[in-house]
């Protein structure tokens, strides 16, 4: 009852806590500088500034009334409170919105459209980071001290020293035909070839495993040293406490005590990233998406950002939002799963 009850709260805070995130940053960006409206009265400003007018209407402006219409037109001419509930309700948190970038398309049919390249990526990325770092981990905390540990500490804390987007620059340098006489193995940018409707099945797959191949790689280079020693390190605090001790001097065997009692424990620890799979279409780095030029999530929200297209990067902060609370309830109960001895008590885990 103790544990429903917590989680019936979590779920319930949802809502508040989306609320006065959105809130909030819906406030800041109307602070923002270079919003709709003053790129409007710039391109109007602009219109027929070629090189030779140029120099004539760059001191020109735009009437009091011509402001007013562009301000309707946002809907900026009424209240911060106002604009902010039209956006939660009549908007659908923003989907339904119109993109100031995009004409005649909402914020949902971009979201919409990077979704499945994001979601490739985000997945592949998430497992393979989990089901290489995990066992090397394990290993390493078993050979602790050893050559394999020290010689893969060396590999583990060099590839965390080079930042992801510059691994990439260079495995773009390197793999892809970029430099003369150097290897071209894999496609230089994007996420599938021009020719890709036209491919069968197999070769579908198999064009897209080229395109993501270096992106993943550079995405699980940014999390792999942290998730391998978090493995090591829990396990390793497992293995010297005094549970272990008594496996060990009730006769049972050093294995049994690894894998049948401290690997349970040292997994909890881990369980912290699973709640991130719902946030996975969003994972991808927006740096190593520019390298690589894929259309996902993360290109997206920067073509937003800079752009200033608040529609846009509303959409995606109000489903990372919402992902993302969801996800920190989700990790709580993989903590229940893993260890069902764990209670919750005034809102947090013990």
């Amino acid at each position: 009852m103790e544990r429903s009850d917590y989680f019936i709260r979590r779920f319930l805070l949802i809502i508040p806590t989306f609320i006065g995130i959105t809130f909030l940053c819906f406030l800041l960006i109307q602070f923002v500088p270079g919003g709709p409206v003053e790129q409007a009265i710039m391109q109007m400003k602009g219109i027929g500034q070629g090189e030779a007018g140029r120099g004539q209407q760059a001191g020109s402006s735009i009437s009091e009334a011509q402001r007013k219409a562009i301000e309707v037109h946002f809907g900026f001419d009424k209240p911060f409170y106002e604009r902010y509930w039209t956006w939660l309700i009549r908007d659908r948190i923003g989907m339904k919105m119109e993109s100031y970038k995009f004409p005649n398309k909402t914020a949902w049919q971009l979201i919409e459209e990077r979704f499945n390249v994001s979601l490739i990526f985000g997945i592949t990325g998430f497992v393979l980071s989990y089901l290489i770092c995990i066992p090397l981990g394990i290993f390493k905390a078993l050979r602790h001290e050893k050559r394999f540990d020290v010689m893969s500490s060396v590999i583990v804390f060099v590839g965390y020293a080079i930042p992801p987007f510059a691994f990439g620059m260079v495995m773009k340098m390197l793999f892809c035909g970029t430099t003369e006489g150097l290897w071209d193995i894999f496609p230089v940018s994007g996420f599938q070839s021009e020719h890709f409707a036209a491919l069968s099945f197999w070769e579908k797959i198999k064009d897209i495993a080229s395109h993501t191949f270096l992106p993943i790689l550079c995405y699980m280079l940014g999390h792999f040293a942290v998730l391998t020693l978090l493995m090591k390190n829990s396990l390793l605090e497992q293995i010297g406490k005094d549970y272990i001790r008594t496996v060990l001097a009730k006769g049972g065997s050093f294995s049994r005590a690894v894998w049948g009692h401290a690997l349970r424990n040292a997994m909890i620890p881990i369980a912290t990233g699973f709640g991130s799979i719902l946030t996975i279409m969003f994972a991808g780095s927006v740096i190593i998406e520019q390298v690589f030029e894929i259309p996902g999530m993360g290109r997206l929200s920067l073509e937003a950002i800079v752009g200033r297209d608040y529609p846009v990067f509303m959409g995606i902060l109000s489903l990372t939002s919402i992902l993302g609370l969801i996800g920190n309830i989700l990790s709580d109960f993989c903590y229940v799963l893993i260890d069902p001895r764990i209670s919750f008590q005034s809102g947090s885990s013990t």
